[in-house]
């Protein structure tokens, strides 16, 4: 279990950094997707969170504490399709903790009892809990390089 603290806690770590980009930028500038990409700022961080539940929440079997909306909206296989509204942003920056939050009362409730394995898209099978708090880390840094360039490109 201290493996999936350690975890947890570099999750909150690329969250805070997710975050204060939430703050410095406009709804627009988050809205806004540059030539060459096909998604924004705001679908790239709503997409982390997203995936977290997916991954943690979904593969065990567990109710997931975001809306069915926002999974339709933001998981894998989809792409920005409309602009986010100013609730969507501060629903946004209340997901980016509040999952992770309840992710750790969780694990420390026990509540977690099952995994059913998943194939990744980068061919890594996720096994059990435990690679799934570190697959979903992977995924986040992959992200946090792409939030940068599409930085860059505004």
């Amino acid at each position: 279990m201290e493996d999936l603290k350690i975890a947890l806690e570099i999750t909150k770590v690329n969250r805070t950094a997710l975050r204060k980009i939430l703050d410095h930028y406009s709804l627009e500038q988050l809205n806004t997707i540059p030539k060459g990409f096909k998604n924004n700022l705001f679908w790239n961080i709503a997409h982390v969170v997203v995936t977290q539940q997916l991954l943690v929440y979904g593969l065990s079997n567990l109710e997931k504490n975001i809306s069915d909306e926002w999974i339709d909206l933001y998981k894998k296989g989809t792409s920005t399709t409309r602009n986010a509204t100013e609730q969507e942003l501060e629903q946004l920056k209340e997901y980016l903790f509040s999952t992770i939050e309840q992710t750790n009362k969780d694990l420390d409730a026990s509540t977690f009892k099952t995994y059913t394995p998943y194939m990744t898209s980068t061919s890594f099978e996720l096994k059990n809990l435990n690679d799934a708090f570190h697959f979903n880390n992977f995924h986040e840094g992959i992200h946090l390089g792409y939030i940068l360039a599409l930085k860059k490109a505004l």
